[in-house]
């Protein structure tokens, strides 16, 4: 028998940058606010004293209702609550590094003098631009050093996540809930930082029980365009997956993912999905709520308002900063209702036991 305790778009258009002002943003910055992003744009006519952000998404903008839409949703947080300025960009499909430098010292030309960079692919492009203006402070989710020798300027911050640990609570959740003894995971790009998802998702679900069977697949080795802009690829490798007898699927896989929850819908009762980054229950379409399972929460918002407000007061970020399960930095949503307490439960105590250091998550497959 089994473990006992397991129960039955961005706003610029072209390469070429469009920069906006800001108006005021909500009150709140928890997931739900993310429903709006695609639809509202903080960056139009605030005046505000306060830090001048210029923030620059990665691929698909605002609008995924994942990683971007944290990230706007941190921004709106720092202009209610910071009295910033915003200019918002987007990047583009084909783009290379020199394109994503011209952006940031197009940015800082417009006069924002604090740079956030969402996601890992503007590391080099900030590594190479900050040198040259050491009173600008760079921020870059999910970022790391280019080079050793760059790894030490003071202006520039890397804002990471222990995606591994909250990933480990969607695949406890998953493994509590499966009938078929069997789980997917959906990976946009198959690279360290996506393959951490994975192991982390996997030691949750072996946790529990390490006779499930976890399926996987990415949907591109190393182009961010087919593995996060990529709906449809998306959802024909979940479509695959419960062919295959998967009956809960997890993705980090930025915009692709929303191809798993019309994959969801057509596999029908029974099926689940689980979302990442942000709260995906609260954004998803109302015939797609009733399968979302959970979310991986990724609080990219906490990370570009934090490092907004550091700059603010004074003491900007540098080097790595991690947002861990201790921190709040990462978690897994419960607004769907769809977990029953005793899974949630049993999840929290595995939470609990990571924050203790009595589980330790692997990183790495």
């Amino acid at each position: 028998m089994r473990n006992p305790a397991r129960l039955a778009a961005g706003v610029v258009a072209s390469a070429a940058l469009v920069l906006s002002g800001c108006a005021s943003g909500g009150d709140d910055t928890s997931a739900s606010d993310e429903e709006t992003a695609a639809s509202e744009d903080v960056c139009e006519s605030a005046d505000g004293d306060g830090p001048a952000i210029g923030l620059a998404y990665d691929v698909g903008g605002v609008g995924d209702q994942s990683f971007n839409d944290s990230a706007y949703a941190g921004l709106s947080r720092a202009v209610e609550e910071l009295d910033a300025t915003c200019a918002q960009a987007a990047a583009q499909a084909g783009e290379n590094d020199a394109d994503r430098e011209e952006r940031l010292r197009t940015l800082i030309d417009g006069g924002y003098d604090t740079i956030i960079g969402v996601g890992f692919v503007y590391s080099v492009a900030v590594y190479n631009v900050a040198p040259d203006f050491p009173e600008v402070y760079f921020g870059i989710i999910d970022g790391f050093n280019p080079t050793e020798s760059q790894k030490d300027l003071p202006n520039v911050a890397n804002i990471g996540f222990a995606a591994n640990e909250g990933s480990f609570l969607v695949g406890a959740a998953a493994a509590l809930t499966t009938e078929s003894d069997n789980v997917g995971f959906i990976g946009g790009t198959n690279t360290p930082l996506i393959q951490a998802f994975e192991a982390g998702f996997n030691a949750g679900v072996e946790e529990v029980d390490p006779q499930i069977e976890i399926q996987s697949q990415y949907l591109s080795q190393d182009d961010p365009v087919k593995g996060f802009e990529n709906p449809a690829g998306g959802e024909t490798a979940a479509t695959g997956m419960y062919e295959n007898g998967a009956d809960v699927i997890y993705h980090a896989a930025g915009k692709s993912g929303l191809g798993l929850f019309d994959a969801v819908v057509q596999a029908g009762e029974g099926n689940w999905a689980i979302g990442v980054d942000s709260d995906q229950y609260l954004t998803a379409d109302p015939d797609q709520q009733p399968y979302i399972l959970t979310s991986m929460l990724k609080r990219v918002d906490t990370g570009v308002f934090e490092f907004a407000q550091g700059v603010a007061e004074g003491n900007p970020p540098s080097g790595y900063v991690t947002y861990d399960l201790a921190s709040g930095g990462v978690d897994y949503s419960t607004s769907n209702d769809a977990l029953p307490t005793e899974v949630i439960e049993q999840v929290d105590q595995f939470k609990q036991q990571i924050i203790d250091d009595e589980i330790e998550v692997p990183s790495e497959l």
